[in-house]
């Protein structure tokens, strides 16, 4: 028969196991997990914040793109799509895409499987995929609201935008724009959201409420995503294929300054410091992520990382930037204190997307 002093010993030792295991595994999250959305596998890698280790792979479904999560972590959003991968298109001697004379899009639509095409929810802490829910056609970029009830989408290949109510499930509305509509970003105080379109360099502003638009900026070919300034007051948005960041005045829906990126950039994603100080770029082809000043648009360093970044996302403690490589399958881990890749983690794939989750509390 055990003693009141054996039984308490076992005790103490079952609860100093069960702190241990706690600690472990806080201590390979790092208080964080990055997902990472790749394109040609259609799965997620998910990433330790601790030791930057793979930690799971699973399936979501076709050409999983965009990624964001909810408000409050706990779930994710991927824009899946049915639409075959195409090559990179051509470019001309000033960096133009060159399109192809006769191209039948109805030859592209019956390849495509639309029955793929959609949004993806994926629970954080089970690491599942639950369902997919309608979202139009062909999906690539999106854009969460504050409140998290709504996601804004780019529809690609039908020159619309989709409004999403997440909790329905059901589509609010359909917002004609123009060719290709690829990137989306809403604003901080929640009250509109752009659409941008490659072909033409167009860019809208919608009013988050009418569903109306309220700006039409042109920026040169293939703007490809928003970020905002923290008090909303300007917006960046690259063009890939001129190498430029485009400031927008917010007030007047109007082009306020082109910042002209390195030679060689292609840029891709945008995003910006928590504190608003600093813009990072990724460089596309350039293979690089740039730095610069958020207030005097000075480029301030170029932090070299894989091959044609696309994604870009920073950790919740704002020490790390992540770095999708498309053609390298691998996430680049760029310490912010240096401006240095210090890691490389493989995502097999063709990595597109990035996004880091604080664990629950």
């Amino acid at each position: 028969m055990k003693t009141n002093f054996q039984r308490l010993s076992a005790a103490v030792i079952l609860s100093g196991l069960f702190l241990f295991g706690a600690v472990s595994v806080k201590s390979q999250t790092g208080g964080f997990q990055i997902f990472v959305s790749n394109e040609k596998s259609g799965d997620l890698t998910v990433i330790n914040g601790g030791d930057f280790k793979v930690a799971a792979t699973f399936h979501v479904g076709k050409r999983p793109r965009g990624i964001h999560a909810s408000p409050d972590g706990k779930t994710l959003y991927v824009a899946l799509s049915g639409t075959p991968i195409e090559a990179p298109p051509k470019l001309d001697a000033n960096g133009n895409p060159i399109f192809v004379k006769g191209h039948d899009d109805d030859e592209d639509e019956a390849k495509s499987d639309k029955a793929a095409d959609g949004i993806g929810v994926v629970d954080v802490a089970t690491r599942t995929m639950l369902r997919k829910i309608p979202a139009g056609s062909d999906p690539e970029q999106f854009c969460v609201s504050a409140d998290g009830k709504r996601l804004y989408i780019s529809n690609e290949d039908v020159g619309a935008a989709t409004v999403l109510d997440v909790e329905t499930g059901k589509i609010v509305t359909f917002i004609p724009v123009t060719r290709e509509p690829e990137g989306s970003g809403v604003s901080p105080d929640g009250k509109f959201f752009y659409i941008t379109c490659e072909t033409g360099g167009d860019v809208f502003a919608i009013d988050a409420q009418t569903f109306k638009i309220i700006g039409h900026i042109t920026v040169h070919p293939r703007p490809r995503n928003v970020a905002f300034l923290p008090d909303g007051s300007r917006a960046f948005i690259p063009s890939e294929s001129v190498g430029e960041l485009n400031v927008i005045d917010t007030a007047s829906q109007t082009l306020s300054k082109v910042i002209t990126l390195p030679p060689h950039s292609r840029p891709q994603c945008v995003i910006v410091s928590p504190d608003g100080r600093k813009v990072y770029v990724s460089t596309g082809r350039g293979g690089a992520v740039c730095v610069v000043d958020a207030h005097t648009y000075e480029v301030l360093d170029t932090i070299k990382v894989g091959k044609r970044p696309w994604g870009i996302t920073f950790s919740p403690d704002g020490k790390y930037l992540f770095a999708a490589n498309g053609p390298s399958d691998d996430v680049s881990v760029v310490d912010l204190a240096t401006d240095k890749e210090v890691a490389r983690v493989a995502s097999p794939g063709s990595p597109w997307g990035v996004v880091c989750v604080p664990d629950a509390k």
